[in-house]
Parts: structure tokens; sequence; C-alpha cells
């Protein structure tokens, strides 16, 4: 008996796919993310009692705080963006701008307007 070596569907055969590996990186972003979100929750809170207190109470330092809680909160959650990004570029959601393409330098500057 001969084996069949030749025909119309026949290709070479696919071996075992590769088993996912574990990857720090990844799991750095995960961790990174997720500290910055739970840092804007407590400091988004902390702003709203902040703000209770100053308007109550009046107090000067208060509405500081109130100020440096909620500046501190917009930096945790910008940053939870960022990192979600790199992450979803790290596994291939999302790729990076093609970059644009250079300029002529022959090609006269401002356009058609210009031209005139």
């Amino acid at each position: 008996m001969t084996t069949v070596a030749g025909g119309k569907r026949a290709g070479s055969r696919a071996g075992s796919k590769a088993r996912p590996r574990f990857r720090a990186d990844l799991l750095l972003l995960a961790v990174g993310i997720t500290f910055a979100l739970v840092a804007w929750g407590y400091l988004v809170l902390a702003a709203i009692d902040f703000g209770a207190d100053a308007r109550h109470d009046g107090d000067g330092s208060a509405w500081f705080f109130l100020a440096v809680a909620s500046l501190g909160g917009m930096l945790c959650l910008f940053l939870a963006f960022m990192l979600a990004v790199r992450l979803s570029r790290a596994l291939g959601l999302t790729s990076a701008p093609e970059p644009r393409p250079k300029r002529d330098p022959n090609a006269p500057k401002g356009g058609k307007r210009a031209a005139r």
C-alpha cells in the first residue's frame, strides 16, 4: 500500500498550535490600570467629601484639598486611559497610526491660494 503524497488539496500539515505563554508586560499593564482606576475612584470620593466640607464649613484648606484631589483624579484617569491604549496595542487590538508621507520639498508652500 502506498501513501498519498499528491492531489488537489494536498498541503503541508500544520503542527500543533503554539501554547499561549505568560507575558509579564501585559500583567504589569493590567495591574497599573487597576491601581490607577482605584486611585481615581478614591480621589473622586475624597474630592466630593472635601467639596461638601468646604461648602458647609467655609474652610479654606478644604477648597485647596478639593482642587488637589480633583487634579489627582484627572491625572489618574488619564494614566489609566494611556495604559489601556498600550495594553490594547500589546494585545494587537489596535495599531499605531501610519506616519504621514513626507512633503515634496519642490512643491510650493501654501497650496493653491499662495501659488497665485
